[in-house]
């Protein structure tokens, strides 16, 4: 059983976890995101902004005013909501966390999505083994995520216990990792 369990490990850390074919697509060497290739060579903000999967993150760091702290030296690893995540939220959530008033919410919320360091798939997956099949992830905002395998998946939950995949594995950037998840995920 414990060879199995290896066996299963070393594959997902060669083929990377949560990367399906169709979400692994290349353009000239670069990984796809949301229609866009992200280049290595690029920073968080400067890879996002062109993914058409991502416009509602983007909008919600340019209203927190965290432009300038994720193009940033880093490294920063980024679980990279979707707008379909983003959509998933309550009727007028992001109306109201994107109004000036709300900024400190709204600032919370994202660095929740971000961890200093470069946390690579293989570095995560190694941090699940080493804590007995979870590994806690401490964010910029001081809040904690925990990192699971489901089968190939890596999932992340939040603090209230919300849990999302993570869709697209290792997409570096020149000041970090983003690995896209189909959840926002909600600091206490």
């Amino acid at each position: 059983m414990k060879k199995l369990i290896l066996a299963v490990f070393a594959m997902a850390v060669v083929f990377g976890f949560g990367v399906d074919s169709a979400s692994a697509q290349m353009s000239n060497g670069n990984p796809m995101v949301g229609g866009a290739a992200m280049y290595k060579t690029k920073n968080i903000v400067e890879n996002a902004v062109n993914s058409k999967d991502h416009t509602t993150l983007v909008a919600a760091v340019k209203a927190a005013g965290l432009v300038e702290t994720l193009q940033g030296k880093g490294p920063f690893t980024v679980f990279a909501p979707t707008n379909a995540a983003f959509d998933m939220l309550p009727a007028g959530t992001v109306d109201t966390l994107v109004k000036p008033e709300n900024k400190a919410t709204l600032t919370k919320i994202l660095t929740y999505h971000v961890v200093a360091g470069n946390m690579d798939a293989k570095k995560i997956m190694k941090a699940i083994k080493k804590g007995g099949g979870k590994a806690m992830l401490t964010t910029v905002s001081g809040g904690m995520l925990t990192a699971t395998m489901s089968g190939k998946n890596v999932m992340v939950t939040d603090e209230k216990g919300n849990m999302a995949t993570v869709t697209i594995a290792n997409v570096k950037q020149s000041n970090g990792v983003i690995h896209v998840v189909d959840k926002v995920l909600m600091p206490n």
